[in-house]
């Protein structure tokens, strides 16, 4: 087979090129692309039987473009940019990287609670300045009580984490989970009562603007609300609201409402974003999945979909 990978998929070349040699030594022919350019995709794919990509937009537009096409290895987890419908009719085979930043991702949703909680950014700009004093009080992860919004394997594993650092962790899912240490509730009951809600929930039409002005409003007024999950699961200007007139104390966003794909090389928000002007906000430019194991990870993932395809075992 003929297996190209449009692009590096975030790695330098040679570590991608150097792990491919297992499918070579197979005798299937393996190209990978030093560069990402989203302009060049119909044209590299010519002829491959196999195609290898993390975010750019395949469309129905490239498939009429380009044919014989058996597999799509998405080297993310998410599939938002791939026309699944037109995979579907041409009998293309698409796999995704799942699982590759579970850990990454839920160990920054901790990062990120500990930071509004204990003002870290702010102190160091203290320090910086040169004055006497900090910024205080801070308030402690243990004791308090973590809603999780989603209980995938990243609302899991950030529950392992939470309930380490002593925390109660209550959860909501639309189809609830057994997970040991979590208490499930309904949605309502969660936002009155936690004091940090976590999202890690997917975007769905059921799951758009789940969190709104009605749903901040349950919330307490000393709770933080912290998503790595998709933007569009909460509405950004009712959360900017909220956090402009005290409904709640804080938030820490590593995805936004209305946010591009990657792919477009647009940052996540603009500079027109209430949520900029919003008090003890920490805003991060999606960045969850970026930690150099989850990259090596999503690497060997997809190799591993690629040879489980290509010997016939079911995904």
């Amino acid at each position: 087979m003929r297996i190209v990978f449009l692009e590096p998929i975030e790695l330098d070349y040679d570590t991608v090129n150097k792990a491919c040699d297992s499918l070579r030594s197979q005798g299937h022919e393996v190209i990978v692309y030093k560069d990402k350019r989203p302009e060049l995709n119909i044209e590299r794919s010519q002829g491959a039987d196999i195609i290898v990509e993390t975010d750019m937009l395949l469309d129905k537009a490239y498939f009429n473009a380009v044919g014989g096409i058996k597999m799509l290895a998405i080297a993310v987890s998410g599939l938002d940019h791939v026309d699944l419908e037109e995979c579907k009719k041409r009998n293309i085979h698409v796999a995704n990287a799942a699982g590759y930043s579970t850990e990454a991702v839920a160990e920054l949703a901790i990062g990120m609670m500990i930071e509004l909680y204990r003002h870290i950014r702010d102190n160091d700009q203290v320090t910086r300045s040169c004055k006497a004093g900090a910024i205080l009080p801070g308030l402690e992860l243990k004791g308090k009580t973590l809603g999780i919004i989603g209980l995938g394997a990243i609302g899991r594993r950030t529950a392992e984490l939470a309930k380490a650092f002593g925390c109660n962790v209550i959860a909501w899912n639309r189809s609830p989970k057994q997970v040991e240490g979590v208490t499930n509730v309904d949605l309502h009951t969660l936002l009155h009562r936690s004091d940090i809600v976590a999202i890690h929930t997917a975007l769905t039409d059921d799951t758009h603007h789940l969190i709104s002005a009605k749903e901040l409003s349950l919330m307490k007024k000393s709770a933080i609300i912290v998503n790595t999950s998709r933007g569009g699961v909460i509405k950004s200007d009712d959360l900017a609201k909220a956090l402009t007139d005290g409904t709640i104390a804080g938030a820490a966003l590593d995805v936004y409402d209305g946010e591009p794909p990657l792919f477009c090389g647009l940052p996540p928000i603009n500079n027109d974003n209430t949520l900029l002007s919003a008090p003890n906000t920490l805003l991060l430019p999606h960045i969850g999945f970026g930690t150099s194991e989850a990259q090596i990870l999503r690497l060997n993932i997809t190799i591993e979909n690629i040879q489980k395809y290509i010997n016939n075992i079911t995904l």
